[in-house]
């Protein structure tokens, strides 16, 4: 899925391994289901526990745009490499341009 606004999206600083994951995934009961699929999901990765853990906490905060009553159906999953097994994209820096 293409995201419209890509440059909305937290680019950390260039490392050459981000080796801490933290994956978003929608809930059986979630709505959005019919629109992206039920497999859809989306990994952040980074380069340390604690710089995982903030964003962790920032993507699951109720945001000021939240009605009183809504309850958040995003599930959050920490993955580390070792746990998972999982190997992260190298980020690079872009070509100028």
């Amino acid at each position: 899925m293409v995201i419209s606004q890509a440059h909305n999206l937290q680019q950390g600083q260039v490392s050459e391994l981000l080796r801490f994951g933290l994956r978003v995934s929608l809930s059986a009961e979630d709505p959005f289901q019919t629109l992206l699929g039920t497999g859809w999901n989306r990994t952040h990765w980074f380069e340390t526990p604690q710089a995982r853990d903030a964003a962790l906490l920032d993507m699951s905060r109720q945001h000021e745009y939240s009605r009183a009553g809504d309850k958040p159906t995003l599930i959050f999953t920490p993955l580390t490499l070792k746990t998972y097994g999982i190997t992260p994209p190298q980020k690079v820096r872009p070509k100028n341009k």
